[in-house]
Formats: C-alpha cells, structure tokens, sequence
C-alpha cells in the first residue's frame, strides 16, 4: 500500500484514510525523524491497523514510532468494546513491558566513585540475560496467586511497602485475570523468572536527575537536582511472551472463521465480546500482573543492595518509588469522544499511559500534578520524567511516548558496532555499564536509537505530555 503523509502542523503527520482504511491516521514526529519514519515503513502499518473492525477515532503513531509485529512499535488504537477487535498484535510478545523508577536521598558526587563496584552488586544479585532464573521459584497456588494479584502478593510476602503499590500504575494488578486460560508452557515458564531482567533492551541503570523543568512536579515525585534515581526496566519474561504466542495462533483462527479481513496476518484479531477475545484479555492479565511483580522483587533486590552497599538504613536511603509504567497493554476504558462517553478497548503498543491532573486514574498522591510519565533513553544519553496532559486525553486517548524509538534493528547494530568496544566508549562518556549477552551492548548502542531528546521535545510541544526532569546514566545493567 502506497501511504502518503501530509503534514498538518510542526508535530503531526496526517495519513489520509484511503482504500479499505477505515479511519485516518496521524503520527508525532519532527522534520527530522519523519525520514526515518518513512525509511521504516511505519506509516504502512499505521494505515494497516486503521483498516480493523470497531476502531474509533484516528489510527496513532508516538514520535518513538518504529516497525512492529503487527502495530508499529509506537503505536495507539482505541476500537468499540461491542463492534471492535482485540489483537495480540497491539500488545506485543513482552506483554507489560514497563519501567519504574526509585528516587533517593543520595546525592551522585557520593555514587560517582563507587558506580563501577555498585553496577557490579547489582549485576550478581539481580539475575539477567536469557532464560535466566531468579531467587523465588513459585509453586503451584504461589503461581496463581501471583498472576491474580501482581504485585499486591509480592508486598505482602516481604518485598516492598504498600506505597510502593499506591505509585504503580492501577495498583500493580489488573482485573480479570484468570490463569485458567494459559497453557501449561506459559506457566512453567513463569514458576522460576520472578525477580529476573531478562535480555535485549530490558535494564536497570544508576543515575542522577540532571535537569529540572517543572519545579511543583518534581517536588510532588520527590526529585531534586544531583539526587540518585535508579530505573528498572522489564516485563513479563517468557510467561507474557508465551502468552502472546498461543494467542497468535488461536486468534489467527478466530480471525479466518468469523471472516474478518485484516491486511497482514500479524494484525490477527477476534471480537472482543467474543470468547476468544475475552480469554486473551484474561490471559494478557495474568502476564501483566505477573510483570508488575517482577518489577517490585527487582525494586526490592535493589533497595537491598544499596543498604548493604552504602551501609544505609531504609530510613536513611529513603529509596521510594516514583512510579511504575507500562508500555505493551491493552485496557477497557472510557474516554469521550464526540461529546459522548464512550467503552473502548484502548491498545498501547511501546506506547505510555498520559493521564492529566485531576483524573481519577491517577494516584491520589499525584492528583493535583497528573500521572508520571517514564521514558528512558539509550545507555549512554538521557532518560525524562513526564507528566501527563489533558492534550493527551482528547487527542490520544491519554497516550504519550515509552522511548527513544529505534533506527536500527538489532542484526543492523550488531553489523555497525563489530571491531568497536561499545563498553568502552560508554566508559569514556561517563557511563560504566556490564552486560549478560555477548551481543546485548552491540545491539543497544546509542546509536541505534532515535535522539531522545528529539522524541520528547515533540510529545512536549505536541501537547500529550509535559517535561518534569532529564535524568542521565552513570551505571546501567543489561540482559
């Protein structure tokens, strides 16, 4: 399909609905990074996913959008909970990939000299890279109690504070979740990866909030000029991938049965009424839920090591969190449109949550400011605090940015950085970063990223988040 982009306005990008389309489509981007967009064939799947039944509004790309399974990565999609489609596709293979982010009361001239040794501790007690296995292998009702309540049975069984689930987005669960509907692979690969990284672009990086540009947000989330933050970024391991697999193929069933036409078989999709659609929704639950508690027995593990580390009592440390995002979801919301509320089943795929203040949606604690927003960048540049906007909520569904957005695939990065030590450049640049994978710093070098700063500067402009801090990397941890 030939898809012609008109630019509407220094941010935004109109696809003109065409063909079996049935609505329009819009991406975020600047002059600059909309070439890259074009090169990556994005626009191509934006249209695409406007062709499915039920959608509602616009077909949207974030200004990190790149090509995707199905979706581009980037992409939002809001389709009618009674004539629309749910698709695994929108969600992605690590269902609830997210990142939370713990500030502190330590200043970074005090971590700087002892980074290295400090990246080191977290390395060999965080267990990362394929296949890995963590410290808590769950038994059977211990599995299920997990994939039901997420990080809930996570807190209560020793690991963190009820704060810390008031500061993560819906509480650390998500409703409906029924470990019925997995496969016996899913679940066994779920009993031993609790509390584990995993590999590829997943992290947990040391650094220190650089740049304030919004003084009562950064007050209210506790972060200062020069503070120590550390950001944490995983999912749902090989549970939520294996969940995505089995769907594929069920759904893709469901989709040639009940007839409905898609453009590329990765967009498979079922009626979300239909029982199809409802055991995905249950099952992506499970996945969810299972990687918000993975991300609290990381933020636990680490709040250890820097006690131990440090020589520093949780009082002293004051190691909060900020908060938890998720970027692979989808959701039953309502939002209005055309003057009218509406249920609808918003899929965010590398995409944020953007609720602005006052929304019911946002913690308490956060109200009056709006929800955080966490984008990290690549290892060696920057990383934002967002929050979110009402711009957000009428233009994208309450939808930001989740990255920097590649422009490399992983086997390109690979090709660019043979004969070169990524380590060491990093090293140079003030970054002391180890790794699992043999591949891993190859395949997540900057510069296979979009410039982050380019990313949010467009979402800020835009309108559909609001900056609150720049952070920069000191120490990074990879899979």
């Amino acid at each position: 399909m030939d898809v012609k982009l008109k630019k509407i306005d220094q941010h935004r990008w109109k696809i003109e609905k065409a063909g079996k389309m049935r609505t329009h489509g819009i991406i975020y981007s600047n002059d600059t990074m909309i070439e890259d967009v074009k090169r990556d064939n994005g626009p191509v799947q934006v249209a695409n996913v406007a062709m499915l039944p039920g959608i509602v509004g616009p077909s949207l790309a974030m200004p990190d959008i790149h090509w995707g399974y199905g979706f581009p990565i980037g992409g939002v999609a809001a389709f009618d909970v009674d004539t629309g489609v749910i698709s695994p596709g929108g969600v992605g293979y690590d269902i609830n990939c997210g990142v939370r982010l713990l500030r502190s009361e330590l200043q970074v001239s005090e971590v700087i000299p002892k980074v290295k040794d400090l990246t080191i501790e977290l390395f060999h007690t965080i267990p990362s890279g394929v296949g890995s296995a963590g410290r808590m292998r769950l038994r059977g009702k211990e599995e299920m109690d997990v994939l039901r309540e997420g990080a809930a049975w996570v807190v209560k069984n020793g690991h963190g504070t009820e704060g810390d689930l008031v500061r993560t987005e819906d509480g650390g669960r998500m409703e409906g979740a029924d470990p019925g509907v997995l496969s016996e692979r899913a679940l066994e690969r779920g009993r031993d990866q609790l509390g584990t990284l995993g590999s590829g672009n997943h992290f947990i990086e040391v650094g220190f909030v650089d740049e304030i540009y919004d003084e009562a947000a950064a007050n209210t989330f506790g972060l200062f000029v020069d503070g120590v933050v550390v950001q944490i970024h995983s999912g749902s391991r090989g549970l939520g991938y294996q969940v995505c697999d089995d769907f594929l193929k069920k759904i893709g069933r469901v989709t040639i049965d009940e007839g409905i036409e898609i453009p590329d078989r990765q967009l498979a999709c079922a009626p979300i009424r239909s029982g199809a659609g409802r055991d995905y929704l249950a099952a992506m639950a499970c996945a969810a839920n299972y990687a918000w508690a993975n991300r609290q027995v990381m933020s636990s593990f680490t709040r250890e090591v820097f006690e131990r580390f440090f020589n520093a009592s949780p009082k002293d440390l004051r190691m909060g969190l900020v908060y938890d995002v998720c970027h692979n979801i989808a959701r039953i919301e309502k939002h209005e449109v055309e003057g009218k509320e509406r249920e609808l089943c918003v899929h965010r795929k590398g995409a944020t949550r953007a609720l602005p203040p006052g929304h019911g949606l946002v913690p308490e604690v956060y109200r009056e400011v709006g929800q955080p927003i966490l984008i990290p960048g690549d290892m060696g540049t920057a990383s934002y605090v967002l929050v979110g906007t009402e711009g957000a909520l009428k233009e994208t569904f309450g939808s930001t940015c989740h990255g920097a957005g590649r422009v490399m695939s992983r086997k390109q990065a690979k090709r660019v950085a043979r004969g070169r030590s990524i380590a060491q450049e990093l090293m140079d640049g003030g970054v002391f970063v180890t790794a699992r994978g043999k591949t891993s710093l190859a395949e997540e070098m900057p510069e296979a990223y979009k410039d982050v700063d380019d990313v949010v500067e467009v979402a800020h402009s835009a309108g559909i988040s609001k900056k609150v801090a720049r952070l920069r990397p000191i120490g990074v941890m990879k899979g």
